[in-house]
């Protein structure tokens, strides 16, 4: 069976840290670019960042960048999404996702998905 499964969130006051991963079973992660996307409650799905499969580009939403840093280890075939400086609006469930194609926002465009971490900022 291929698999994602997302770990690493929870609870942290504003201005706080999380790292996420992501860590495929079933399959390896070379030859897949890896997206991460977040849900709030009432809100629909978005895309936040996206690594190419071999790291030589990484992308971000704009509101964002600067606080979050996409990354893989294949060898641990795991992906992460460090998060610092975290607000009340980065509340969230985050998902990672891996598609074969080149990184882009579209959530149709990737095939392979996590169930999700809960990240909550508040004081």
């Amino acid at each position: 069976q291929l698999q994602l499964v997302e770990s690493g969130g929870g609870l942290v006051q504003p201005g706080g840290s999380l790292r996420l991963s992501c860590k495929a079973s079933g399959f390896t992660l070379d030859n897949y670019a890896i997206g991460w996307f977040r849900q709030a409650p009432g809100k629909e799905r978005e895309w936040v960042a996206c690594i190419s499969s071999s790291s030589d580009s990484r992308g971000y939403k704009g509101s964002v960048e600067g606080r979050l840093t996409i990354s893989r280890d294949n060898a641990e075939n795991t992906a992460y999404l460090q998060m610092n400086r975290l607000k009340p609006w980065d509340t969230a469930t985050y998902y990672c996702a891996a598609t074969s194609r080149s990184c882009e926002p579209r959530m149709r465009a990737f095939p392979f998905w996590g169930q999700g971490t809960q990240v909550t900022v508040s004081s």
